[in-house]
C-alpha cells in the first residue's frame, strides 16, 4: 500500500536502472518519490532476461562453423577415402545381394552363387564362414542359383528346395536370399530382418534367415515345419536388438517431451547426424571408437545449440506447443536435406560393418547385433537409475511434474531443461550409430524412417518413464520383425501403429504410464 505521507525535504529518487541484465536490484524501504506520495520498494526485480547480443552472434557463428566443418568433412576426399577403406564386404554403395551357407550348424565354403539378370550375370563362391555376397551393376529382379555340383559330399539341398531363386530390390541396395539343406524342409526363404545377422543351428534346418537383408527386401516366404521356427527365432531376435536400439534413440525424445511439452519431431535427425559424425570422424582417419565417442559428443553440443538458439527463445517469447511443433516440423527438413546436401543420397558403411558371428549354444548373433544390445540395454538402465537416484534427476522429474511448482520451490528450470536437450541428443546421436551398424548403412533420412517408431514406442511404454519407453520399443520392434513373416517389409511398420491404438484405446496412458492428475 502506498504511504499517504508527504515526502521529506530532501528525500532522493532510487531507481535501479538494470532493464536488460539478469540481476536484481534490492532497494531495502528505499523511497521513490511521485509526486506528492511515496512508496516504500521493498524488493524491485526486474524479470526481463536477455543474453548479450555478443554471445547470440558468437554461437551463430560457432554452428555455422561447425556447419561447415561438417560439410568439408562430408564433401572432402577423405570421405571418399574412407568409403574405400571401410572394412566391409559390401564394397561400396552398389547394390548386394547376401546369404550364408550353412548345413547342420556347419558353413558350406567354395559353394559357386550366380545371379543373373537384365544387367549381366555376376557369380561368386561362399567364404569359410559359408557367407557370400554379390555385387550386382544395379537394383532390378535377378536369378540367384546355387551351383549343385560344388556343394560337398553328402550335402544336398532340402526337398522342394527352389533353384534358382529369384530376388528382387527393395527401397535400399541389399537383398537377402537363403537356401535349405538337408531332408525335408520345403522351399523356405522369408525376407531377412533389417540388420540381423543370425542364424541357428538347427540339425537339417540350416541357420540362414536374417542374413544381411535390409528394409524393402523382397523375397519368398516359407512357413512350413521346422523352416518357420528358424525364421521366427530369428525375427525374434532381430526385434530384440531393433527394440533396445529404438528404446536408446526414443529416451531423448522421452524426456524432452516430458520436460517441455514438445513433440519434437526433428529428434530423427540427431539420430542421422550421430551416425554421419560418426562417419565423417572415421573419414578423418579416427579408431571407430574415437569416432563413436567424438560422434556421441558432437550430438550433445548439437542439442545445446538446438535449444540455446532455437527452443530456449521460443519459450521466452511463450511460444504454444502447437507453433513449436510446427516449428520442429520445418526445422527436421532444412537439416535432413542439409545432410543430404553435403552427405548425398547414396547408402555409405561404416567400418566393420560386417563383424564376426558368435556361437551361443543353441543360435548365432553377430558381434555388431551383441555390442549393440548390450550398449543400448545398458545406457537405457543407467539414464534410469539417475532419474530416479541424482539430484538432477530428481529435477528433471520435478520439471516434468510442474515447472511452475519446481521454479518456486528454487529449482533452476531452464539449466535442467538444457542439460536435457544435451543429453537426449547425445543419446539419440549413440542411437544412430547403433541403427547404422544394424541396418546396416549410413543415409540422409534413416532417422526420420523410425521417427514415427520413436512416438509409438513413448506412446505404447507411456510418458514420462524411461522404462515406459523401454517396454514400448520392444513391443514396435519385436512386433515390427515378426509380422514381415506374413506381410511385406514396405508394410512391417504398419502393424506397429495399429498395436499402439489398440493399445491406447484401453489405456491412454500407456502401458506404464499414470493417470494424467486433474485439479
Amino acid at each position: 500500500m502506498p504511504s499517504r505521507d508527504p515526502p521529506e525535504n530532501g528525500a532522493k529518487r532510487s531507481v535501479c536502472h538494470n532493464p536488460v541484465q539478469h540481476l536484481s536490484c534490492d532497494s531495502h524501504h528505499t523511497e521513490v518519490s511521485r509526486g506528492a506520495w511515496t512508496r516504500k520498494a521493498h524488493t524491485v526485480t526486474h524479470d526481463l532476461v536477455r543474453r548479450p547480443r555478443w554471445k547470440r552472434t558468437a554461437l551463430v557463428a560457432l554452428a555455422l562453423g561447425l556447419l561447415a566443418i561438417l560439410g568439408g568433412f562430408l564433401a572432402g576426399p577423405a570421405a571418399a577415402s574412407a568409403v574405400a577403406a571401410t572394412d566391409t564386404l559390401a564394397g561400396g554403395t552398389a547394390p548386394v545381394i547376401s546369404g550364408s551357407l550353412r548345413n547342420e550348424g556347419e558353413p558350406l565354403a567354395g559353394v559357386r552363387i550366380t545371379a543373373t539378370g537384365d544387367a549381366g550375370t555376376v557369380e561368386t563362391t561362399s567364404e569359410d564362414d559359408g557367407r557370400w555376397q554379390i555385387e550386382v551393376p544395379a537394383k532390378g529382379t535377378y536369378s540367384v542359383e546355387l551351383d549343385e555340383s560344388t556343394l560337398p559330399d553328402g550335402v544336398s539341398l532340402a526337398d522342394g528346395q527352389e533353384n534358382p531363386r529369384e530376388v528382387s530390390f527393395g527401397n535400399t541396395t541389399r537383398a537377402g536370399v537363403i537356401f535349405q539343406f538337408g531332408a525335408g524342409g520345403g522351399a523356405a526363404a522369408a525376407p531377412a530382418p533389417s540388420g540381423a545377422d543370425d542364424t541357428t543351428a538347427v540339425p537339417s534346418s540350416p541357420p540362414t534367415a536374417g542374413e544381411t537383408a535390409a528394409p524393402g527386401t523382397t523375397t519368398d516366404t516359407g512357413t512350413g515345419g521346422r523352416a518357420f521356427g528358424v525364421v521366427l527365432g530369428a525375427r525374434a531376435r532381430a526385434g530384440l536388438t531393433f527394440g533396445l536400439i529404438l528404446a536408446l534413440c526414443s529416451v531423448g525424445l522421452n524426456l524432452i517431451l516430458g520436460t517441455t511439452g514438445l513433440n519434437n519431431f526433428s529428434h530423427g535427425e540427431t539420430v542421422t547426424l550421430g551416425a554421419v559424425l560418426a562417419f565423417a570422424f572415421a573419414a578423418l582417419g579416427l579408431p571407430m571408437w574415437l569416432a563413436i565417442i567424438a560422434a556421441v559428443a558432437g550430438g550433445g553440443l548439437y542439442g545445446y545449440l538446438n535449444d540455446t538458439l532455437l527452443w530456449r527463445p521460443l519459450r521466452r517469447r511463450r511460444a504454444g506447443l502447437v507453433p513449436m511443433m510446427i516449428v520442429s516440423i520445418g526445422f527436421a527438413l532444412t537439416v535432413r536435406y542439409i545432410l543430404q546436401f553435403f552427405f548425398g543420397g547414396s547408402t555409405r558403411q561404416l567400418p566393420y560393418a560386417q563383424g564376426p558371428v558368435f556361437d551361443l549354444g543353441p543360435f548365432s548373433i553377430t558381434r555388431n547385433n551383441l555390442v549393440s544390445m548390450l550398449v543400448a540395454l545398458a545406457v537405457v538402465i543407467i539414464v534410469s537409475l539417475l532419474l530416479m537416484k541424482s539430484k538432477i534427476g530428481k529435477a528433471t522429474r520435478a520439471v516434468a511434474d510442474n515447472p511452475a511448482l519446481a521454479s518456486a520451490s528454487g529449482i533452476d528450470v531452464d539449466r535442467v531443461i538444457r542439460i536435457i536437450w544435451i543429453t537426449g541428443a547425445a543419446l539419440a546421436a549413440l542411437g544412430g550409430i547403433l541403427y547404422a551398424y544394424y541396418r546396416p548403412g549410413v543415409t540422409f533420412n534413416m532417422g526420420q524412417q523410425i521417427l514415427l517408431m520413436m512416438f509409438a514406442a513413448v506412446t505404447l511404454g507411456g510418458l514420462g518413464t524411461v522404462f515406459g519407453a523401454l517396454v514400448g520399443s520392444l513391443i514396435v520392434g519385436i512386433f515390427v520383425e515378426i509380422s514381415t513373416i506374413w506381410l511385406s517389409a514396405d508394410l512391417k511398420y504398419v502393424g506397429a501403429l495399429v498395436i499402439m491404438i489398440l493399445v491406447l484405446v484401453f489405456r491412454p496412458q500407456g502401458i506404464l504410464g499414470r493417470k494424467e492428475r486433474i485439479g
